[in-house]
């Protein structure tokens, strides 16, 4: 249920941003359930009720079209719309759409939504709208694939996991706290690493050292078995920049290699 709302929170956003972006009148939208259909669930901008909650099947006019396809689709006026079945030709004509464009929500090949921008007249979408509505279905792309992996990493493990594969959680998470960019996701999984540090049990005979957070992404990055340029590709940033954060933790830590580094943190209880 909280995922279902965080997903329509993020779509409603996406909607608003299209709208603001194009002076679209109309913008609306759904994510697709566990058939192969979707549901209209967010509308910005209609005058009626007649589109909420539309049952979308893939394959049935301008979004069920778009939802097969997996590519953008547009309409210049729906009623009279050769290339596209008609089912829903009655809550279209009840909120008065002529012009219609629907674009793909795509995660991991796979359309999880659909975003829809329509006019009251049957003019042509120009270019700049078709742009601003691919750039919002990119968005939230981004912003579902982040939600994919943080619900991936925060699943429970299955029995018996080992300790290795905990530390290789707790590096995932790492590298993905800097991308999100939700303040209240960021400072759960932040908490979750926390818990993750301490998780071993082992009596820390080291005083706690204070790494900064990318010093301990990088550790984590490295504890991992991951090369500097490996590190930085996961962290987005230039290997030279991952080397100095490195130094610095060794310094911190009284290491001598990353190997060192590596074992120190643990003791130290920085590192699972």
């Amino acid at each position: 249920m909280r995922e279902h709302v965080e997903s329509s929170v993020e779509l409603r956003g996406a909607l608003l941003r299209l709208r603001r972006a194009t002076g679209l009148p109309v913008v609306f939208g759904g994510l697709t359930h566990e058939t192969r259909g979707l549901r209209i669930g967010e509308l910005n901008g209609a005058v009626t009720p007649a589109l909420r909650g539309l049952a979308i099947s893939a394959g049935s006019g301008l979004g069920g079209k778009c939802l097969a396809l997996g590519r953008p689709c547009a309409v210049t006026d729906y009623p009279s719309a050769r290339h596209i079945t008609h089912e829903y030709d009655g809550p279209v004509s009840a909120e008065g759409l002529r012009s219609v464009i629907a674009v793909p929500v795509v995660v991991r090949r796979k359309v999880r939504g659909v975003l829809y921008g329509a006019l009251r007249d049957a003019l042509p979408v120009g270019e700049r709208v078709f742009d601003a509505a691919v750039a919002a279905a990119r968005d939230l792309e981004q912003a579902l694939a982040i939600r994919d992996e943080v619900r991936e990493v925060l699943a429970p493990p299955p029995p018996g996991p080992s300790w290795e594969e905990v530390r290789q959680a707790y590096g995932e998470l790492r590298e993905l706290a800097p991308k999100v960019t939700d303040p209240e996701l960021r400072e759960r999984l932040l908490a979750v690493c926390g818990r993750l540090e301490t998780a071993s049990g082992a009596p820390s005979d080291l005083p706690g050292p204070a790494l900064t957070p990318r010093e301990t992404d990088v550790l984590a990055a490295v504890a991992s078995g991951a090369t500097n340029a490996t590190a930085a590709a996961r962290l987005g940033l230039r290997p030279e920049t991952v080397k100095g954060y490195l130094r610095s933790a060794m310094r911190k830590l009284g290491a001598h290699n990353r190997l060192e580094a590596v074992v120190a943190a643990r003791r130290a209880g920085v590192l699972p």
